[in-house]
């Protein structure tokens, strides 16, 4: 299988330009796109985020989130942060978006937002959480392992890097894009491994891309 395209930062600009001009529903394509450029989550964890996952009950934004075992693949829970300006900007855009339309609200101004804490963050166009498939694959010990997949959401975000003429790109361009550039960064594989939730450090090596300008500066700097 062909592995997803990892973006440069001028394509990562691009892309968002382009979503915010074109999509339908920009505020929530914008934000969805940027969770798995800047927090490397995977689509399904993105269909199944609650709104009380980035909200205090407040309405103030969380910055570090955790993502429950029962929702990640491999049941593995770990944290991811929202501390990137344009995912916070994103955010705080789509929830006034879900607010104004009264997308799963309760009438509470004073928690929450007035948006249902237990409600999915990112909502179809109707208000409906996106439908998750349940799967089966092979697993690396040889065994038959059942997952759940988000068919639906995946194919609308590999139709917004269609849109924007970024040839390859779907819904693990962004984790591939974040590993890539903290590798590139100077961070451990190990760091890179933590965030992504994998199990293994062979489970991070399909994700990396090192770019020939680093590859030709590390065999500089050898001695």
């Amino acid at each position: 299988m062909a592995q997803a395209t990892t973006l440069q930062p001028g394509q990562i600009r691009h892309l968002l330009r382009v979503t915010a001009a074109t999509s339908r529903h920009p505020e929530r394509d914008c934000l969805v796109l940027l969770l798995g450029i800047t927090a490397g989550m995977r689509v399904t964890e993105i269909a199944q985020i609650e709104v009380q996952d980035v909200l205090f009950p407040s309405g103030a934004l969380r910055d570090e989130i955790s993502r429950r075992a029962a929702i990640t693949k491999g049941c593995r829970q770990r944290c991811v942060y929202f501390s990137h300006a344009k995912v916070i900007e994103a955010l705080d855009q789509y929830l006034n978006y879900r607010i104004t339309r009264r997308l799963r609200t309760t009438g509470e101004p004073g928690r929450y937002r007035a948006l249902e804490p237990t409600s999915m963050l990112i909502l179809t166009h109707k208000g409906y959480k996106f439908h998750l498939n349940t799967k089966r694959r092979v697993s690396f010990a040889g065994e038959r392992v059942d997952y759940l997949a988000c068919d639906s959401l995946q194919s609308h975000i590999t139709k917004l890097y269609r849109d924007a003429g970024i040839k390859g790109g779907s819904s693990h361009s962004g984790r591939r894009t974040m590993a890539s550039r903290l590798i590139a960064q100077g961070h451990s594989v190990e760091t890179v491994q933590q965030l992504l939730g994998h199990a293994e450090l062979d489970h991070v090596r399909p994700y990396l891309q090192v770019s020939p300008n680093r590859l030709e500066e590390m065999f500089t700097n050898i001695l």
